[in-house]
């Protein structure tokens, strides 16, 4: 979606062997920042040269291997401007080595990041953008989703919330009865609030409280 000047402009690119959503965020000016580089971004970065955008930050939504596999080739562009939580951080310092076999990729990692919590706003990462961070625990002990606004606002939730579904709980560090607590707290968010997943289609939060099956009731 590409909006005009104060608006919102972004691009999806599902990146990495399970296509995960990767999304890049810009303003008008060409200042941007990247969430959860799943694997090569090669044409992230074409896109971004062909566009003269500058990607200033990477926020990442959790700490599974095939959200940031992709890590290693934006840290010469960000440095250390790379988000993810303090609980999800050992992930991205040291990717599982199990992980990386049972996915086929390999990740160094990053060894330089900044850590956020729950309420945390970012609004300095790039051009006008304004990033609240909520938790919401569940996939993995750090997940997080992130209400994106520069005039319009929209919801990134990685992999807790699905097109008519929600993220696993049988893997590692998954918990389900914190999952169904951080989608009861996303149930409070708007109906017409846009949601980007890490895989899938886009839904809005509407369509979820109506035909979704793990939704509270």
């Amino acid at each position: 979606m590409k909006g005009g000047k104060g608006k919102m402009n972004y691009k999806r690119f599902p990146l990495g062997g399970l296509w995960t959503n990767g999304y890049l965020f810009y303003d008008e000016s060409g200042d941007a920042f990247f969430v959860d580089p799943g694997g090569d971004a090669q044409e992230v970065f074409d896109f971004a040269e062909l566009n003269k955008i500058n990607i200033k930050a990477v926020l990442l939504t959790h700490g599974h291997l095939d959200h940031l596999a992709g890590i290693e080739s934006f840290i010469p562009l960000v440095g250390d401007a790379i988000y993810i939580s303090d609980a999800d951080s050992p992930y991205l310092k040291r990717p599982p080595e199990d992980m990386q076999r049972a996915l086929g990729m390999t990740s160094r990692g990053a060894e330089k990041f900044k850590t956020i919590a729950d309420g945390d706003v970012l609004s300095n990462i790039a051009g006008g953008f304004e990033v609240k961070v909520i938790a919401t625990p569940g996939h993995t002990p750090g997940s997080v989703c992130y209400v994106v606004k520069r005039g319009d606002e929209l919801l990134v939730s990685g992999d807790t919330l699905f097109a008519q579904s929600v993220g696993r709980t049988d893997l590692p560090g998954g918990d389900e009865r914190q999952l169904m607590e951080s989608i009861l707290k996303l149930s409070k968010l708007p109906d017409d609030l846009e949601v980007l997943p890490g895989h899938g289609p886009t839904t809005n939060i509407a369509r979820e409280r109506k035909s979704n099956p793990f939704w509270p009731r």
